[in-house]
């Protein structure tokens, strides 16, 4: 005979293929769901939810702080000589005859050069000829450039004058005149 206390203990599941389908719906399901949910909030900005001020929003975060700039003015540094520029930045060339540069101290290459003359040499420093890339707008200025051209062309036979400093610019004068 049964009682209503053996009924009391019986359940909703009396079978394994119940017993599957409340584990699959009870562990695997809201595995699936909370998954689902993390790739939707975690995906691209929704339309209306602000895209145009999320990219602000990035952009304002990842800007720059500040600039620093270390920078010598080139009229408080003194010029280098024609030898020290020739050994910072034409020795490597000069001092061999690298690509057809002629060797530094040999007059039989340098002559038919030095008869160009020197603004021919010069704008050939400056510029570039041949293999040699142009020289300007790197460690040493113009008139550094020019004073290595004058001590390998004197080197060589000529007898050039080295460049001196520019003069100071007229506004710098008349600032001096007052």
């Amino acid at each position: 005979m049964s009682t209503p206390h053996d009924q009391a203990h019986t359940g909703p599941i009396k079978t394994p293929q119940q017993l599957l389908a409340g584990v699959v719906l009870g562990f695997v399901l809201p595995i699936f769901i909370i998954i689902g949910l993390a790739v939707y909030v975690t995906s691209a900005p929704k339309p209306g939810a602000g895209a145009g001020n999320m990219e602000m929003a990035i952009a304002k975060r990842i800007q720059k702080v500040g600039d620093v700039t270390i920078a010598v003015d080139e009229a408080d540094r003194p010029l280098h000589s024609g030898e020290e520029v020739f050994k910072a930045q034409c020795a490597a060339c000069h001092a061999t005859g690298a690509a057809g540069a002629p060797k530094y101290g040999d007059a039989g290459e340098w002559g038919p050069r030095i008869k160009t003359g020197y603004d021919t040499l010069l704008n050939a420093a400056l510029h570039g000829m041949g293999a040699m890339p142009p020289q300007s707008g790197g460690q040493f200025n113009e008139t550094e450039i020019a004073r290595a051209v004058v001590y390998m062309a004197n080197a060589g036979g000529a007898q050039f004058d080295e460049p001196q400093a520019p003069a100071a610019e007229d506004g710098d004068k008349a600032a001096d005149a007052k």
